[in-house]
Protein backbone atom coordinates (compact mmCIF):
# COMPACT_ATOMS: atom_id res chain seq x y z
CA UNK A 1 0.00 0.00 0.00
CA UNK A 2 1.88 3.19 -1.32
CA UNK A 3 1.42 6.55 0.94
CA UNK A 4 1.68 9.41 -1.46
CA UNK A 5 2.58 12.49 -0.04
CA UNK A 6 1.02 15.47 -1.42
CA UNK A 7 3.18 18.03 -2.87
CA UNK A 8 1.98 21.80 -3.16
CA UNK A 9 2.92 24.23 -6.01
CA UNK A 10 2.46 28.07 -5.84
CA UNK A 11 0.83 28.74 -8.30
CA UNK A 12 -1.18 32.28 -8.28
CA UNK A 13 0.91 35.06 -7.51
CA UNK A 14 0.08 37.60 -4.46
CA UNK A 15 -0.68 40.27 -7.22
CA UNK A 16 -3.21 37.92 -9.02
CA UNK A 17 -5.02 37.13 -5.97
CA UNK A 18 -4.79 40.64 -4.96
CA UNK A 19 -6.36 41.34 -7.56
CA UNK A 20 -8.91 38.72 -8.20
CA UNK A 21 -10.43 39.77 -4.72
CA UNK A 22 -10.20 43.37 -4.63
CA UNK A 23 -12.10 43.41 -8.14
CA UNK A 24 -14.90 41.07 -6.95
CA UNK A 25 -14.96 44.31 -3.77
CA UNK A 26 -15.02 47.38 -6.05
CA UNK A 27 -16.89 45.37 -9.02
CA UNK A 28 -20.38 44.66 -6.50
CA UNK A 29 -19.45 48.09 -4.45
CA UNK A 30 -20.20 49.99 -8.47
CA UNK A 31 -22.98 47.66 -9.12
CA UNK A 32 -24.78 47.79 -5.89
CA UNK A 33 -24.10 52.01 -5.43
CA UNK A 34 -25.88 52.47 -8.81
CA UNK A 35 -28.89 55.46 -8.09
CA UNK A 36 -27.98 56.01 -4.26
CA UNK A 37 -24.63 56.74 -3.81
CA UNK A 38 -23.55 57.91 -7.05
CA UNK A 39 -19.88 59.18 -6.13
CA UNK A 40 -18.96 55.55 -4.36
CA UNK A 41 -20.42 54.23 -8.02
CA UNK A 42 -17.86 56.24 -9.53
CA UNK A 43 -14.97 55.70 -7.49
CA UNK A 44 -15.37 52.01 -7.26
CA UNK A 45 -15.70 52.14 -11.28
CA UNK A 46 -12.28 53.87 -11.40
CA UNK A 47 -11.00 51.06 -8.90
CA UNK A 48 -12.30 48.69 -11.66
CA UNK A 49 -10.90 50.49 -14.43
CA UNK A 50 -7.20 50.38 -12.55
CA UNK A 51 -7.46 46.97 -11.84
CA UNK A 52 -8.56 45.96 -15.16
CA UNK A 53 -5.41 48.05 -16.51
CA UNK A 54 -3.20 46.46 -14.10
CA UNK A 55 -4.61 42.71 -14.95
CA UNK A 56 -3.79 43.52 -18.49
CA UNK A 57 -0.66 44.64 -18.18
CA UNK A 58 0.51 42.12 -15.60
CA UNK A 59 -1.14 39.43 -18.36
CA UNK A 60 1.82 40.47 -20.47
CA UNK A 61 4.77 40.84 -18.22
CA UNK A 62 3.49 38.89 -15.21
CA UNK A 63 4.41 35.48 -13.54
CA UNK A 64 4.20 32.35 -15.89
CA UNK A 65 0.51 31.34 -14.82
CA UNK A 66 -0.56 35.29 -14.97
CA UNK A 67 0.47 35.69 -18.59
CA UNK A 68 -2.21 35.45 -21.23
CA UNK A 69 0.00 33.21 -23.30
CA UNK A 70 -0.58 30.19 -20.50
CA UNK A 71 -4.22 30.54 -20.81
CA UNK A 72 -5.19 31.98 -24.00
CA UNK A 73 -6.35 28.96 -26.20
CA UNK A 74 -7.89 28.76 -29.55
CA UNK A 75 -11.60 28.40 -29.69
CA UNK A 76 -11.45 24.91 -30.81
CA UNK A 77 -9.59 23.95 -27.87
CA UNK A 78 -11.79 25.86 -25.21
CA UNK A 79 -14.64 23.64 -27.05
CA UNK A 80 -13.07 20.36 -26.48
CA UNK A 81 -12.45 21.24 -23.14
CA UNK A 82 -16.32 22.17 -22.50
CA UNK A 83 -17.04 18.65 -24.21
CA UNK A 84 -14.60 17.08 -21.37
CA UNK A 85 -16.50 18.80 -18.65
CA UNK A 86 -19.52 17.56 -19.82
CA UNK A 87 -18.24 14.24 -19.95
CA UNK A 88 -17.27 14.42 -16.12
CA UNK A 89 -13.10 13.76 -17.33
CA UNK A 90 -11.63 17.21 -18.49
CA UNK A 91 -7.97 17.30 -18.44
CA UNK A 92 -6.39 19.01 -15.04
CA UNK A 93 -3.92 22.32 -15.84
CA UNK A 94 -2.03 23.61 -12.98
CA UNK A 95 -3.35 27.43 -14.38
CA UNK A 96 -6.42 28.20 -15.79
CA UNK A 97 -8.27 25.61 -17.67
CA UNK A 98 -9.37 26.27 -21.28
CA UNK A 99 -12.77 27.03 -20.43
CA UNK A 100 -11.23 29.31 -17.36
CA UNK A 101 -8.84 31.24 -19.65
CA UNK A 102 -12.13 31.90 -21.97
CA UNK A 103 -14.10 33.56 -19.22
CA UNK A 104 -11.29 35.81 -17.91
CA UNK A 105 -11.09 37.11 -21.32
CA UNK A 106 -14.88 37.90 -20.92
CA UNK A 107 -15.22 38.92 -18.34
CA UNK A 108 -12.12 41.49 -18.93
CA UNK A 109 -13.67 42.69 -22.03
CA UNK A 110 -17.54 43.56 -20.47
CA UNK A 111 -15.35 45.38 -17.50
CA UNK A 112 -13.53 47.56 -20.00
CA UNK A 113 -16.46 48.21 -21.98
CA UNK A 114 -18.45 49.26 -18.87
CA UNK A 115 -15.66 51.39 -17.47
CA UNK A 116 -15.39 52.79 -21.01
CA UNK A 117 -19.23 53.68 -20.94
CA UNK A 118 -19.27 55.08 -17.63
CA UNK A 119 -16.77 57.24 -18.35
CA UNK A 120 -18.21 58.05 -21.32
CA UNK A 121 -21.40 59.15 -19.20
CA UNK A 122 -19.01 61.64 -16.56
CA UNK A 123 -17.68 63.26 -19.87
CA UNK A 124 -21.40 64.31 -20.90
CA UNK A 125 -21.19 66.49 -18.08
CA UNK A 126 -17.64 67.90 -18.50
CA UNK A 127 -16.41 64.93 -15.41
CA UNK A 128 -13.92 62.45 -15.40
CA UNK A 129 -10.73 61.02 -18.06
CA UNK A 130 -12.94 61.46 -21.30
CA UNK A 131 -13.85 65.33 -20.66
CA UNK A 132 -13.40 67.57 -24.05
CA UNK A 133 -13.52 64.02 -25.93
CA UNK A 134 -15.65 63.12 -28.97
CA UNK A 135 -16.91 60.50 -25.86
CA UNK A 136 -18.65 63.90 -24.13
CA UNK A 137 -20.72 64.20 -27.31
CA UNK A 138 -22.11 60.76 -27.53
CA UNK A 139 -26.39 61.13 -26.72
CA UNK A 140 -26.68 60.24 -23.02
CA UNK A 141 -29.17 57.91 -23.38
CA UNK A 142 -28.09 55.09 -25.20
CA UNK A 143 -24.96 55.50 -23.52
CA UNK A 144 -26.42 54.63 -20.16
CA UNK A 145 -28.39 51.71 -21.65
CA UNK A 146 -24.87 50.09 -23.10
CA UNK A 147 -23.21 50.75 -19.72
CA UNK A 148 -25.94 49.09 -17.95
CA UNK A 149 -26.20 45.92 -20.57
CA UNK A 150 -22.38 45.19 -20.01
CA UNK A 151 -22.56 45.86 -16.23
CA UNK A 152 -25.10 43.34 -16.27
CA UNK A 153 -23.73 40.97 -18.30
CA UNK A 154 -20.76 41.06 -16.52
CA UNK A 155 -23.07 39.86 -13.34
CA UNK A 156 -23.92 36.90 -15.68
CA UNK A 157 -20.63 35.64 -16.46
CA UNK A 158 -19.45 35.93 -12.66
CA UNK A 159 -22.33 33.88 -12.05
CA UNK A 160 -21.22 31.24 -14.99
CA UNK A 161 -17.60 32.04 -13.33
CA UNK A 162 -18.54 30.63 -10.14
CA UNK A 163 -20.27 27.92 -11.56
CA UNK A 164 -17.73 26.86 -12.77
CA UNK A 165 -15.34 26.95 -9.99
CA UNK A 166 -17.38 25.13 -7.93
CA UNK A 167 -17.75 22.12 -10.98
CA UNK A 168 -14.21 22.48 -11.58
CA UNK A 169 -13.33 21.79 -7.92
CA UNK A 170 -15.69 18.83 -7.63
CA UNK A 171 -14.17 16.78 -10.56
CA UNK A 172 -10.62 17.21 -9.62
CA UNK A 173 -11.52 16.98 -5.67
CA UNK A 174 -9.98 20.52 -5.12
CA UNK A 175 -11.11 24.07 -3.46
CA UNK A 176 -10.08 26.44 -6.05
CA UNK A 177 -11.36 29.37 -4.18
CA UNK A 178 -8.82 28.58 -0.89
CA UNK A 179 -6.49 27.96 -4.55
CA UNK A 180 -6.87 31.56 -5.11
CA UNK A 181 -6.64 32.79 -1.64
CA UNK A 182 -3.26 31.16 -0.66
CA UNK A 183 -2.02 30.94 -4.13
CA UNK A 184 -1.23 26.63 -4.10
CA UNK A 185 -2.49 23.92 -5.70
CA UNK A 186 -1.46 20.38 -5.29
CA UNK A 187 1.17 18.55 -7.82
CA UNK A 188 0.12 16.12 -9.64
CA UNK A 189 1.35 13.77 -12.71
CA UNK A 190 -1.51 14.42 -14.79
CA UNK A 191 -1.09 17.83 -14.94
CA UNK A 192 -0.13 19.75 -17.93
CA UNK A 193 3.66 20.66 -17.73
CA UNK A 194 3.36 23.49 -20.04
CA UNK A 195 0.23 25.28 -18.15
Amino acid sequence: MSHSKTHWIRVWDPLVRIFHWSLVIFFFTAYLTEDEFQSVHIWAGYAVAGLVTFRIVWGLIGSRHARFTSFVKHPSTVIAYCKQIFQGNPDRHLGHNPAGGAMIIALLLSLVATTICGMALLSIDGGGPLAGTFFAHLPEDPLKEVHEFFANATIILVVLHVGGVILASRQHKENLVVAMVNGRKRSEPEATPAE
